[in-house]
């Protein structure tokens, strides 16, 4: 299973906004961060709303990973802003969308969807249409718009209920994106999904440098232990790879430091590595950029200009990065999202590929 539709999920894709916003309800603390129950009407988003040939379900709104990058910050400003229209917002709420900024609410304030496994449970009616429409073949995949396995999910284990419901259903393709070892909690419902259905673990890693990590991911594990992760689904015959999504122009995407990241992925048995640009729509812009401006400002003006005109870096970095994948991929024998038996003379042919992604922007 290794449509580019699937493997770039976790990149730009939609979000999960069917909650009930007379239901929020303060159920939680951890440091800084407060959760609030979300009672979703609905769990299961199809191909017209995701806009792909795909259905997802998202267990949580926000998300406390604090990624600087992360473009699904609108979900959590969206469900916010309804609420408030509703004149239905608890108190502590309705201060937050007034004073604290979008981005930085959607990783202190995270909706917890408790009642989404029934939800679900319901939606999967065997015989439903839904479910008839899965067993034909589309994926369902959790935590497009913000990981599964974030710190509420140790409390509130939605995640692992969401799973127990698709593992009553045989026949199903299920993908998982994440960066938390947390998975490797349900080794043993993932190996019961796979007896019976389609499952791949998308772990998400886009450097092996712990310090850079913690620049950009604040509060995500660190890569050491996702590539740990990665090496026990592996070893329990469960079909995992690497999304090394977005690479960041002039921040991660060394060909030296990529490269080590897919020698050591290969070597943990990844059964696939993904890798793609930035995308930089509107909303992510609006956290990105100023980041950008505050812990590398050697970049702020290469990157308005870079992403002046749309939300993809140029042509000519995409495709000598997509290159550069595709051929150190093959060195180390795994799996390459975009490598085709087309592209093989082309990519090999160019030894300007990673000349290319070195280029700063």
């Amino acid at each position: 299973m290794k449509p580019d539709s699937i493997r770039q999920a976790s990149l730009f894709n939609e979000n999960d906004t069917h909650a009930d916003p007379r239901a929020l309800k303060e159920i939680g603390q951890q440091s800084d961060i407060i959760y609030y129950r979300a009672v979703a009407k609905s769990i299961l988003n199809g191909p017209e709303v995701t806009g792909m040939g795909f259905w997802s379900i998202n267990p949580y709104v926000g998300c406390a990973f604090g990624c600087a990058y992360c473009y699904a910050r609108y979900a959590h400003r969206y469900v916010m802003e309804r609420t408030a229209v509703s004149s239905r917002l608890p108190s502590e709420l309705a201060g937050n969308l007034v004073e604290m900024p979008p981005w930085l609410a959607f990783e202190r304030r995270v909706f917890v969807k408790e009642n989404a496994p029934d939800v679900l449970r319901r939606t999967l009616r065997h015989g439903s249409d839904k479910h008839l429409n899965l067993l034909k073949g589309d994926a369902i995949i959790v935590g497009t718009a913000t990981d599964p396995y974030q710190p509420a999910e140790r409390k509130f284990r939605v995640t692992r209920r969401v799973l127990e419901v698709l593992a009553e259903h045989p026949g199903l393709r299920v993908v998982v994106i994440t960066k938390s070892p947390l998975v490797t909690r349900d080794i043993d419902l993932l190996a019961r999904i796979a007896r019976h259905s389609e499952l791949s673990i998308h772990i998400s890693l886009i450097t092996l440098d712990r310090e850079l990590a913690r620049r950009l991911e604040p509060r995500a594990p660190t890569p050491e232990a996702r590539v740990r992760a990665l090496g026990r689904l592996r070893a329990a015959g469960i079909v995992a790879g690497i999304n090394c999504m977005p690479v960041l122009p002039g921040i991660t995407d060394d060909p030296r430091a990529l490269e080590a990241l897919i020698k050591r992925v290969a070597e943990a048995g990844a059964t696939y590595v993904a890798g793609c640009a930035l995308r930089l729509r509107s909303t992510a812009r609006n956290r990105y950029l100023p980041f950008i401006d505050e812990h590398f400002p050697h970049l702020s003006d290469r990157y308005r200009r870079t992403y002046a005109a749309g939300h993809q870096a140029g042509d000519k970095y995409r495709d000598g990065l997509r290159r550069f994948f595709e051929r150190t991929c093959r060195r180390y024998g795994v799996t390459s999202e975009s490598y085709s038996e087309d592209d093989e003379e082309e990519a090999s042919s160019d030894p300007g590929a990673v000349d290319q992604i070195a280029l700063p922007l």
